[in-house]
């Protein structure tokens, strides 16, 4: 897993089913999503490759619950001594005491869920800080959690105003382009979160599947929204 440069602060962790990214400021690294259980040393690897040290890892922010986002995430904290950021209704489930919540598919995606799930299951993870919507993150100079219900009950983005950087968990997927994303709790829900996204007008869209987005992206959101 080789990492790509989205920004010079920037880097996309591409796990295939799924992704991360690794954020740079002065003297410390923000991974948001981890990859799923049994990448952690891929995930170091990377983070060596980019010219970083994954020792300088200080958190990571998990946008949601699903395993292909939570599975790594225990291991490369106990590893690196990060702090593991997750919203306060996912929290519970991260933490193994509460199932993961149920999908309501379209028939076109259960092939694809089945696909999904052929990635490990994560373990049982633990949660140092339950965020609520409206926090900031403590790196990006001002990142914000913004709550994105639908998808899943404690979906997260994260958003770098400063930066014009949102990164949208699963709530958006860039596959072709800039698209409505797939497995959701509530779909009417989501798409409420979906268009409150847009409205924050990105430069840069990293969501949890497909490639960054970096041109046209307010408008591409916007209409994927519309």
């Amino acid at each position: 897993m080789e990492p790509t440069p989205i920004t010079p602060r920037l880097h996309l962790l591409d796990h295939s089913i799924g992704q991360a990214y690794l954020w740079q400021d002065e003297g410390e690294l923000t991974l948001i999503d981890a990859g799923w259980a049994g990448t952690a040393d891929r995930t170091a690897t990377a983070i060596r490759s980019a010219g970083l040290d994954p020792d300088r890892l200080r958190r990571i922010v998990l946008t949601h619950c699903h395993r292909d986002h939570v599975g790594a995430a225990g291991e490369l904290a106990d590893r690196h001594g990060a702090e593991i950021l997750a919203h306060r209704l996912d929290a519970p489930v991260i933490r193994g005491e509460a199932p993961v919540p149920e999908p309501d598919l379209l028939d076109w995606e259960v092939p694809l869920f089945a696909h999904g799930l052929t990635v490990p299951e994560a373990p049982p993870t633990r949660v140092d800080r339950e965020v609520e919507d409206g926090e900031e993150l403590g790196f990006g100079d001002g990142a914000v959690a913004i709550h994105t219900p639908g998808h899943t009950p404690g979906s997260m983005a994260v958003h770098l105003p400063r930066h014009g950087v949102l990164f949208t968990g699963d709530t958006v997927a860039s596959v072709g382009d800039v698209t409505f994303g797939v497995f959701h709790v509530d779909r009417a829900v989501a798409m409420e979160s979906m268009r409150a996204l847009a409205k924050l007008s990105p430069s840069v869209l990293c969501c949890g599947h497909g490639a960054p987005v970096t041109e046209d992206t307010a408008a591409r959101l916007a209409a994927a929204a519309a």
